[in-house]
């Protein structure tokens, strides 16, 4: 089966339906999402979207302090766009519908995380994500030119390589057709061929044994890119967020947002001694990777499984009123964080790298785009600035609509690519081949290729993983898809390239911490009491 539309946007988060509102006015759409509409990264996105608004702040103080943050290591370029850019993108959210706190004289109200000069988190309570894509979730479904397939995963990317070509990484003028997709409730492949195809399936989380990120971030569209031969950047860059809720057996990890600590909670030990100062001068409101390290370090120090976060301090009516998603979610698990401090501990976040990307979107495949976290646009260096994520994802989707609208009338329908042939396969019959290489695969990946490696943690993932490729392949070579198989299949692809790029890493920096290579910089010195390092 074929459709064939101008643009073919891969996901459902705020970079993809952002994208798929302002491509609308130029072509059709279809958003292919393989669960429904709002299973994605930004539902889950507490904190809040980055946006200079009201003095002191400045372009100028976003811009350094997105830089320092991202061990100056980002693209100025990129960091200048989005910031200069992101207060007419968040002109078009409001003008959508969404809905920002403001105070009691109109005016929005700003919070403050880690890493931040000043205040300037536009927010709805401690749902923000949630708030986004309720607004372009609506804004969708009432577009004319706009279809949305949920419950559709795609496989692979189209590119001359269906058309019969030899295509490696060194093949000048590759361009993307399409996508193979698979039908998840009719259980079948379709051929989708665009003029423009968009990437944005959002984050890895699930390569980690314990993750912040919805079941669906298994790295679809930088493996699918990957294997299409797009160069792929900046993978060993994982942002592990330092507060999630320890809760042990509960999948995702409920996030503790970094908005909290910019409201005044502070990390303590079990015993409740304050300990961050010990690694940072701005404590608790220290950049993620410092945190997190400084976390991993007190727990390896002490044999403790958790830290606290201590909020109790604070007015309990404002607490509740600004955090209402936290708190009632901690009560349900008898935590009141008013009276009670909160239990957290690490979990993998963010992908900082991914497929690499110009000031348009566009990957180095020709009428491919890539935004939001599956795209690497030079913006986060080695390291996120907190809430830039989603100011990111809005301002290179009206990037890549304006670009992508320009050149449309250049590209036509490719014809002559063949249907999805899966002759010759059959079933999975044991579920156990597909869901035990998965669990071995994230248990390699969060024991050697986590906050803290090494050049032998890393050899030893790497060597393993190639025995549980090869037993995919296999399985995937001789089976008809399914939805399991070809997440582990990219699954595996994406800690393929966090094992290698680390690997091709001789120093440390920002998110990548390695035994072998001492920091440099003001982060030198932590860690000096642990044993480990």
């Amino acid at each position: 089966m074929n459709l064939e539309t101008d643009y073919l946007v891969i996901g459902s988060g705020a970079a993809g339906l952002s994208f798929a509102l302002k491509a609308a006015e130029h072509g059709h759409v279809v958003v292919v999402t393989k669960g429904e509409m709002n299973e994605c990264n930004t539902n889950y996105a507490q904190g809040g979207i980055c946006s200079v608004t009201y003095e002191p702040d400045t372009f100028r103080k976003h811009i350094e302090d997105t830089m320092v943050c991202g061990g100056g290591i980002c693209n100025p370029e990129a960091v200048e766009l989005v910031v200069t850019r992101a207060p007419k993108l968040m002109k078009d959210l409001v003008q959508w519908g969404t809905r920002f706190d403001k105070t009691r004289e109109g005016k929005y109200e700003l919070a403050r995380e880690g890493g931040h000069s000043e205040h300037r988190i536009l927010h709805h309570k401690d749902e923000t994500g949630a708030e986004i894509e309720r607004t372009l979730i609506s804004q969708v479904k009432g577009h004319r030119n706009i279809e949305v397939l949920e419950y559709h995963f795609a496989v692979d990317l189209l590119t001359q390589h269906h058309l019969g070509q030899f295509v490696t990484r060194h093949t000048g003028g590759i361009e993307c057709y399409g996508a193979y997709v698979m039908d998840l409730k009719k259980e079948c492949i379709k051929t989708v061929l665009s003029r423009v195809t968009v990437l944005a399936t959002g984050g890895v989380g699930n390569v980690y044994n314990v993750t912040t990120n919805p079941g669906v971030a298994t790295g679809d569209g930088i493996a699918m890119a990957h294997r299409a031969k797009a160069v792929i950047e900046n993978m060993e860059f994982i942002q592990f967020h330092p507060t999630a809720l320890y809760n042990p057996g509960e999948r995702p990890s409920f996030l503790i947002s970094e908005a909290l600590r910019g409201f005044g909670a502070i990390l303590k030990t079990q015993d409740g001694r304050e300990f961050m100062h010990k690694y940072h001068p701005m404590g608790s409101l220290a950049p993620r990777d410092v945190v997190a390290r400084s976390i991993d370090n007190e727990m390896k120090v002490r044999g403790d499984d958790f830290v606290y976060l201590d909020i109790t301090h604070r007015d309990a009516k404002e607490t509740i009123a600004h955090f209402p998603n936290i708190y009632h979610k901690c009560l349900s698990i008898n935590i009141d964080i008013t009276k009670d401090m909160i239990p957290v501990a690490l979990a993998a976040h963010y992908c900082c790298g991914g497929v690499k990307v110009d000031l348009n979107g566009e990957t180095s495949i020709r009428r491919l785009y890539a935004l939001g976290e599956t795209s690497s646009t030079g913006l986060h260096g080695a390291n996120r600035l907190a809430s830039n994520s989603l100011t990111e994802a809005v301002v290179y989707a009206d990037q890549a609509a304006r670009h992508s609208a320009e050149q449309l009338h250049r590209y036509g329908i490719c014809k002559g690519i063949p249907a999805w042939n899966d002759d010759g396969t059959t079933a999975t019959e044991e579920m156990i081949l597909i869901t035990q290489n998965a669990k071995e695969m994230q248990q390699i990946m969060s024991n050697y290729v986590g906050i803290v490696r090494s050049n032998l943690r890393l050899e030893r993932a790497r060597r393993r993983l190639e025995i549980i490729f090869k037993e995919n392949e296999e399985l995937y070579l001789k089976s008809k898809l399914n939805k399991e198989l070809c997440e582990l299949r990219n699954m595996i692809d994406v800690g393929y390239l966090i094992i290698k790029q680390a690997q091709a890493m001789k120093k440390s920096i920002g998110l990548h911490y390695s035994l072998d290579y001492p920091l440099e910089g003001p982060t030198a010195t932590m860690h000096k009491t642990s044993t480990e390092f």
